[in-house]
């Protein structure tokens, strides 16, 4: 798999969570443990991963040991938006 996969509808991140999980060996049954939720629980989060909280769609990414990074598009690396440049 590539290491970047940019999200840009909601309908795409279904199938890259279903893709993340299955490259790292896990079961829908293994990771909903990890999360504390049912295999049922877990297959509708993988479905309707756009409806999901934010809270529960970054539990998922960390069981399954990837991070959510926001860049603009055509930046080069995340790190090029320095803390300095932030509106807050």
């Amino acid at each position: 798999m590539s290491t970047e996969f940019p999200i840009r509808t909601a309908d795409q991140l279904p199938g890259v969570l279903q893709a993340f999980r299955k490259e790292s060996g896990l079961s829908q049954t293994e990771v909903a443990s990890r999360m504390g939720l049912t295999q049922q629980k877990l297959s509708y989060l993988e479905l309707n991963a756009s409806s999901a909280s934010a809270e529960r769609v970054l539990a998922l990414l960390s069981v399954l040991g990837v991070e959510l990074v926001l860049r603009r598009p055509g930046s080069s690396t995340p790190s090029d938006v320095g803390s300095n440049t932030l509106p807050w």
